[in-house]
């Protein structure tokens, strides 16, 4: 295995490793994200998500639950990206 794809690697479990946060609300929104989405984002798009997971906890419930809005239109976008998913989830929930 190539280096360059042993990093990609690493960095992709410590992305998913960052997706699991203090609380279980977070992690409702994050992980199934993560799992089911984050592959097919753009390389800006995961940057984005990237730059989201550095955020406090009490900052990404704020954001998650539509209470305030991030500065940054593209990490905003993914906010949104996440939350559409999380209702969609919630939609049709697996038997």
């Amino acid at each position: 295995m190539s280096d360059e794809i042993k990093m990609n690697k690493i960095e992709h479990e410590r992305l998913r490793w960052a997706c699991r946060r203090g609380m279980l609300e977070l992690d409702l929104f994050l992980v199934p994200f993560f799992e089911a989405c984050y592959a097919t984002l753009n390389l800006h798009q995961q940057q984005s998500f990237a730059h989201l997971l550095t955020a406090t906890d009490p900052e990404l419930l704020s954001w998650l639950m539509g209470h305030s809005f991030h500065e940054n239109k593209e990490v905003q976008e993914i906010v949104e990206q996440i939350r559409n998913y999380r209702l969609q989830q919630r939609q049709h929930p697996i038997l």
